[in-house]
């Protein structure tokens, strides 16, 4: 055989192998996800956190990991403990792109100042100024709030044109009772509480309309779950005390994520044991992605609730001032 006949030959060869390769379809890359908010999203109260160099507080147990590894995308967990609609405009929204294709998003409650607010209605009623504070968020949510959210989701839209986007709301904390020791939240103070959740909920939802965007609203799914149900979805107070008022384990996997689910992928995604071993196992390689951010996520002022304190000459003037005994107050709630 001549050397063009053998050339012919191995390029006959060649072209045998190579053309079944060629005819496959490129393999698809994950969907981008990008998950973006403040600590309900993050995962604050699940008690376990990717060591990713922050104060985030982001956990695999929240329900954007969940999601994410259950429809196998590829996630961007962004979404930072204290987060405000400013601090996810300057440290998040640089994480969207044209190709992002899912975003979740909660954000407001910071702004509002739910955690100081929280902090002023666990007093006692006589050293509380727990129906001024709440006026004064409610105020807020109704006069600032709604520009601001404006803005924002014009942002993402801009970034992520294709992108489906979900906004998150904020559940009901509370069932009518206190059953914590060294709160001091009266039914009226949690039903008006919680009414300033709905609130807030309805402000998102308006917002998320005019955009474009769904809104997943998670009030439902925690009925029968506040904090002192028997079934506690919410941590109240807790040690240590980041965790108070934010959703436990069992609130992502039975709350938000069957409620985020159907409207960001189309369908619900069932919290199994797989699902939570896959996120589990993301957690390192999550961790190492956010460290890259972790300059600017370290600007992000935490916001935490505070328990109340009836040690302090403050608490005292109080007691004065209302003919309380604070001693035997305090000795009559230790028992």
């Amino acid at each position: 055989m001549n050397r063009t006949s053998r050339l012919a030959v191995l390029g006959a060869a060649l072209a045998g192998l190579l053309t079944p390769l060629l005819l496959q379809p490129a393999q698809a890359a994950a969907p981008a996800y990008v998950a973006l908010g403040d600590s309900y999203s993050s995962g604050t109260g699940t008690r376990s956190y990717l060591a990713d160099g922050t104060s985030c507080q982001r956990s695999t147990s929240a329900y954007p990991s969940l999601i994410a590894a259950a429809r196998g995308y590829a996630l961007n967990f962004r979404a930072c403990s204290g987060a405000t609609v400013a601090d996810v405009t300057t440290t998040q929204l640089s994480a969207l792109t044209s190709a992002t294709t899912y975003v979740s998003i909660s954000v407001g409650g910071n702004d509002a100042g739910f955690a100081d607010v929280l902090t002023e209605c666990a007093l006692p009623g006589w050293m509380s100024s727990c129906d001024r504070a709440i006026n004064g968020a409610q105020s807020f949510i109704n006069g600032t709030l709604p520009a601001r959210l404006a803005t924002l989701y014009s942002g993402i839209r801009s970034r992520s044109p294709y992108a489906k986007v979900v906004v998150v709301g904020y559940p009901r904390i509370f069932n009518g009772e206190d059953c914590n020791a060294f709160t001091w939240f009266s039914p009226a103070e949690e039903s008006r509480l919680n009414q300033t959740a709905d609130l807030l909920n309805s402000r998102l939802a308006t917002a998320a309309s005019a955009a474009g965007f769904s809104f997943a609203d998670p009030t439902s799914r925690f009925v029968g779950h506040a904090v002192c149900d028997d079934d506690e979805w919410i941590n109240g107070l807790s040690n240590p005390i980041t965790e108070s008022y934010h959703p436990k384990v069992t609130g992502h996997a039975g709350g938000y994520t069957p409620t985020v689910s159907p409207l960001l992928t189309g369908a619900t995604v069932a919290v199994t044991a797989d699902v939570v071993a896959a996120s589990s196992s993301s957690g390192e390689q999550q961790a190492v992605l956010q460290r890259q951010y972790a300059d600017a996520d370290r600007t992000i002022e935490p916001k935490r609730f505070v328990a109340p304190d009836l040690t302090t000459p403050e608490a005292r003037r109080a007691a004065r001032r209302a003919g309380v005994d604070i001693d035997r107050f305090i000795a009559r709630s230790t028992r």
